[in-house]
């Protein structure tokens, strides 16, 4: 049995949530959706537009790209988190490997968290800004960096 604790926990650990406040977590955790499906169902398609952003609650998935396993999301495990901000094609295919328990939240429902609480996508943004700057620091070096800066 799904708790909303174990709900909240796990939406929690969402790198993209991780600057949401307490009642931001539990307005995301209002819109999410809990899914029970079988093994060999089809969660994402490489290619095609995404539409929700799921999270593993307990099974397996197997992601892969262009045919090639390239890894197996357990417990914890999420997808689909970029599809909630741009609307873009899948870059890979999730197939459940056995009877798969899922948290599902639609970018309709993710717009409309946002509309209420413009608070969370602030946030979002603000995670997402921290994380381009740490791969520009592991990969830019600095003499780039610093030109960078001052055109952007």
């Amino acid at each position: 049995m799904l708790t909303k604790k174990r709900q909240l926990d796990l939406i929690r650990n969402v790198w993209l949530f991780e600057r949401c406040s307490q009642r931001e977590l539990s307005e995301i955790q209002s819109a999410v959706t809990p899914l029970h499906v079988p093994a060999g169902r089809v969660l994402a398609e490489q290619g095609e537009i995404g539409r929700e952003f799921i999270i593993v609650v307990d099974g397996k998935a197997r992601v892969t790209r262009e045919g090639t396993e390239i890894a197996v999301l357990g417990p914890g495990s999420f997808f689909g988190e970029m599809s909630l901000l741009d609307g873009k094609p899948r870059a890979a295919s999730v197939t459940t490997l056995e009877p798969t328990e899922l948290l599902v939240l639609t970018s309709a429902e993710f717009r409309s968290v946002v509309n209420s609480m413009p608070s969370v996508d602030r946030k979002i943004m603000t995670v997402l800004a921290e994380r381009l700057r740490d791969i520009e620091a592991k990969y830019v070096p600095a003499h780039e960096r610093t030109t960078q800066a001052h055109i952007g």
